[in-house]
């Protein structure tokens, strides 16, 4: 049975580091597992994806909305639905969650319509389950050891991308899990698939 995991958060919570902890759990468990990321997960999205992190480039935020929106529609269409009829895991580093919460929250794009995009883009898909590791935007920043376009933002726009995430979680409770992405890796990884284990039990998949 396939099964569709998410991961979400802001510049330097740590989701990259989990997603690459959990493909490793799942395979060591067996499961047929797929990888991905947005912007990215195809050569179109990964092109996409340099343009979006240029720190040179000057993008208009309703540019940079349809760019992510053209990016996931191909991702789905080559990647993520293909994988999830095969009866595949996919485990994707950002997806939906992120358009609503850097492009809305983020640049005040209206929610509605990007909901509306969304649909459209990703025929209805949606995950199983999204984990948003959430942290203190200073904490979160000074992770980072490059500069692209999104981190080059001031505070503000990052708190206002936190706070988003935390409304689209309160939102829904059931897809949403939210952890504290300030924890130690280790910790985390742990929790995480403790986490996976039980809501693949729920759906009957262990």
């Amino acid at each position: 049975m396939s099964f569709f995991v998410t991961f979400e958060g802001i510049e330097g919570s740590g989701k990259t580091t989990q997603v690459r902890y959990l493909e490793s759990y799942l395979r060591k468990r067996g499961f047929k597992v797929v990888k991905t990321r947005e912007p990215g997960g195809t050569d179109l999205g990964e092109k996409v994806r340099s343009i979006l992190l240029n720190g040179r480039l000057k993008i208009s935020p309703y540019a940079e909305l349809f760019l992510v929106i053209a990016q996931r529609i191909q991702h789905i269409e080559e990647v993520i639905l293909p994988s999830l009829n095969q009866g595949k895991m996919v485990l994707c580093d950002r997806f939906t969650d992120a358009t609503l919460a850097y492009q809305g929250y983020g640049r005040g794009i209206d929610l509605n319509l990007i909901n509306y995009l969304n649909t459209i883009a990703t025929r209805n898909l949606k995950p199983h389950l999204t984990f948003l590791l959430d942290c203190n935007v200073d904490s979160s920043l000074r992770r980072k050891r490059t500069q692209n376009r999104f981190e080059n933002e001031k505070k503000e726009f990052h708190e206002k991308v936190r706070n988003g995430y935390l409304e689209i979680a309160r939102s829904e409770p059931e897809r949403f899990v939210v952890l504290d992405g300030a924890k130690d890796k280790h910790i985390l990884k742990e929790e995480i698939r403790c986490l996976i284990d039980e809501r693949l039990k729920k759906y009957g998949i262990f």
